[in-house]
């Protein structure tokens, strides 16, 4: 078999391997060399179809930490919604990206900190001049026993910051945003901003996905109730092969019934 088409055939092998769940999402996958004496290749042809699969949200390769099985879109499918709830076993909100089914952990340090807000972007939805400093609060956290979901990174304007500055007091989802509430801010109100972008280096390591994979940027901006100015914007940020955004479409008034003399359609004759 020519060589440029031998790790494509190698590749598909190993692909139809994870899909009949040979190897279970968080895995290792044998290393470059038992692969090799396993498919008759070379080591390359080997590290070829490794970099295709990772390409296709499959695989995640680490220099010294191995090849591990990607989780994907192996998660339920809920239609995201727009309301936003309270909690009912803990003191806080949940947005619509969130599940009170799931139990979420959170992965490595966790950060609340004041620091210098160098994106033009977010400080403008902010209302702050790029390098202000600011209040920033930075969790990774996903499901219970997955890989790391999602980045999380509020950045609290400076007129509220020292209301939550001992937010980790209290861990509770949300509670933050209740003391901004309770500090005269009632009630908040919430837009978010969708797009899909590129990781950088650090966002595909905290998540633990390849630098070619592709993401989704989720930027909510939270309003004061009292001057509907920002107080606080909050990026999340997901591997795109593990989250699929699903909207239900409602009709409008003007479009619930078409026909002029106020019939039905009762289909073809």
């Amino acid at each position: 078999m020519p060589v440029h088409s031998r790790y494509l055939d190698i590749a598909a092998k190993i692909r139809e391997r994870i899909e009949a769940g040979e190897w279970a999402p968080g895995s290792r996958l044998p290393r470059l060399d038992d692969f090799a004496a396993e498919y008759a290749a070379n080591r390359d042809t080997i590290g070829r179809a490794v970099a295709a699969l990772e390409a296709e949200g499959y695989l995640w390769a680490v220099q010294g930490r191995g090849i591990s099985v990607r989780y994907g879109t192996m998660r339920p499918r809920r239609p995201r919604g727009d309301l936003v709830k309270r909690n009912e076993q803990v003191t806080g909100y949940s947005f619509p990206s969130a599940s009170s089914q799931e139990v979420w952990v959170r992965h490595g340090p966790v950060i609340n900190a004041a620091a210098r807000l160098e994106d033009p972007r977010i400080a403008k939805l902010l209302g702050v001049e790029p390098g202000t400093e600011v209040l920033r609060r930075f969790r990774v956290t996903g499901p219970a026993s997955e890989a790391p979901f999602q980045i999380n990174i509020s950045w609290i304007h400076p007129r509220v910051a020292e209301i939550v500055a001992d937010v980790d007091a209290n861990p509770a989802a949300g509670e933050w945003l209740y003391q901004i509430e309770r500090a005269g801010h009632w009630p908040l109100s919430w837009m978010e901003i969708h797009r899909a972008r590129m990781p950088s280096r650090e966002e595909a390591s905290l998540l633990e996905i390849p630098t070619n994979l592709p993401v989704l940027e989720i930027v909510r901006v939270g309003r004061s109730g009292a001057d509907h100015q920002p107080v606080e914007v909050t990026e999340y940020v997901v591997a795109s092969d593990r989250v699929e955004t699903v909207h239900v479409l409602h009709r409008d008034e003007n479009a619930r019934e078409p026909w002029p003399d106020g019939s039905t359609p009762t289909g073809d004759r």
